[in-house]
């Protein structure tokens, strides 16, 4: 077969089975082409011997008749997943030379069902970005370009290396976490499809911690039925994980008829911000008409806390991400800082992490050490925390009245060009517009490529979910997928 790298993981699966190729090929194929992909700086570790090894040994179970769905898929890994013997750096300096002596409880599950590690994926430092420049590796690139323009765009972040590795067909899937977007929005800029399941869906056990009560881990993939494949070999309850549910997990590929007629999708007001590019509104427009044309019944909803949604989520992600960072200190591992003579403990605490961190991370853990300060606990964060609740009440009643998801942009635009935002913190916030309320909630939302903008730009819309009902949503998606019929890709330059 020829063009292994550009087969989806169901057609990956179905071909191995049927002997028409081989895992080892299809990993020698994905290898070779993220080899001559260096300009997208998408793979930052790589691990051709752990593949070769992973891909052999899953040939020999297709070959004796157990074959899992991911048995012999080429994946790549987030750098924010710990993987035993191999670099898990977060894309921070901090934490140069760590290699775990464990495994993330979703890479060994995706390994014991045969998947292959191809290598390990760039991001924002410690998942804190919305636009894959704050990676000690350098940015990555996402493999679009606007028509004749040689201007290199972000592949949104922080899982920008997973969404720019599956878009330019270097794997056919990779792992993402999403804290306040960073599934969702590379995914929408990137052309690709990104699920973020249910809070406690996915162990976070053995994944770098940015927010712990935000972050969650999910596929990125080609198309809504690979997101279906390799998001139920993710989940499951894990005993190491207290916020893990323990609740079955269902064949969400079985699930995916695209019949979504009688279901009530809800459209709401507050997501239509001010300053909202025509093209986006427009997206969106054509995404309610292709869902009502499918069956589905389209009703305007409100969600009024969302205007406190993106404030909240910066007090309280922050808040969580200078607890958890504490312990990068340099005393256990990770880099440490060359001491002066009479330097004490408290020296070596501030140069490394002074020479660690990198600007976004050291802005963020300042507010949140900030908020969380005895004289403003009670001003910022609990406060966040009894706005963020209104904002889960407000899906709760929403999903009380009868609807069964809800239709919104995934980002304000098209993806933009490297370091257009860089200078305006608060500007790159506001690409998480309208993924941070789906994660103050708890929820599951997924990205769907459903059009171009006028540079040829891919574009995606979101739908939110149920709590649990991740497969409910990917059927919804699968409709939605199938009404648009997008199927561009990236021409490739790199």
């Amino acid at each position: 077969m020829s063009d292994l790298t550009k087969l989806t993981i169901a057609e990956a699966r179905d071909a191995l089975r049927k002997g028409e190729t081989t895992s080892a090929a299809l990993t020698e194929a994905c290898l070779a082409a993220i080899e001559g992909a260096g300009a997208l700086n998408a793979f930052v570790h790589h691990t051709p011997e752990i593949a070769r090894a992973q891909a052999q040994a899953a040939d020999a179970r297709i070959k004796a008749g157990d074959a899992p769905a991911l048995c012999g898929i080429p994946l790549g890994i987030k750098d924010l997943f710990c993987t035993k013997g191999v670099p898990s750096q977060a894309a921070s300096r901090i934490l140069e030379g760590f290699k775990p002596e464990y495994e993330s409880t979703v890479s060994s599950q995706l390994f014991e069902r045969g998947a292959v590690m191809l290598g390990k994926l760039n991001m924002d430092e410690f998942a804190m970005g919305s636009s894959n420049e704050t990676s000690v590796y350098g940015n990555a690139v996402n493999p679009w370009k606007r028509g004749n323009d040689e201007a290199e765009l972000t592949p949104g972040g922080s899982s920008g290396g997973s969404a720019a590795a599956v878009a330019a067909d270097l794997c056919l899937g990779a792992t993402g976490t999403d804290t306040g977007g960073s599934i969702r929005q590379p995914a929408a800029f990137t052309g690709i499809t990104g699920i973020k399941p249910t809070y406690g869906r996915c162990s976070r056990w053995g994944i770098v911690a940015f927010a712990s009560s935000l972050d969650q881990a999910g596929p990125m993939t080609k198309d809504v039925r690979d997101a279906a494949i390799m998001l139920e070999a993710m989940c499951g309850h894990d005993p190491k994980d207290s916020t893990s549910a323990d609740l079955p997990v269902p064949d969400f590929e079985a699930m995916l008829t695209g019949d979504i007629r009688g279901k009530t999708i809800g459209i709401p007001r507050e997501y239509r911000m001010e300053g909202m590019p025509e093209e986006i509104e427009t997206l969106w427009a054509e995404g309610r008409k292709m869902l009502e044309d499918a069956g589905a019944k389209i009703v305007d909803i409100s969600l009024p806390h969302t205007k406190y949604a993106l404030p909240t989520y910066y007090v309280i992600a922050p808040a969580e991400a200078s607890s958890n960072l504490a312990r990068y200190d340099g005393v256990r591992y990770g880099h440490r800082a060359t001491l002066a003579q009479g330097d004490g403990i408290t020296e070596m605490y501030e140069k490394t992490r002074a020479e660690g961190f990198g600007n976004e991370v050291k802005r963020r853990v300042m507010i949140g050490t900030y908020v969380l300060s005895a004289g403003f606990y009670d001003a910022y964060y609990n406060r966040a925390r009894k706005v963020r609740t209104l904002i889960k009440r407000d899906f709760e009643e929403v999903f009380a009245q009868g609807v069964d998801a809800i239709l919104t942009p995934a980002t304000p635009s098209s993806a933009f060009p490297l370091g257009m935002e860089m200078d305006d913190p608060v500007q790159m916030y506001l690409n998480d517009v309208f993924t941070v309320t789906v994660n103050l909630a708890g929820l599951p939302g997924i990205a769907v490529p459903t059009g171009t903008d006028k540079h040829g730009l891919p574009m995606g819309l979101q739908l939110i979910g149920r709590p649990w009902e991740e497969g409910d949503l990917l059927n919804t998606a699968y409709a939605l997928e199938q009404a648009a019929g997008f199927v561009s890709k990236p021409a490739k330059w790199w």
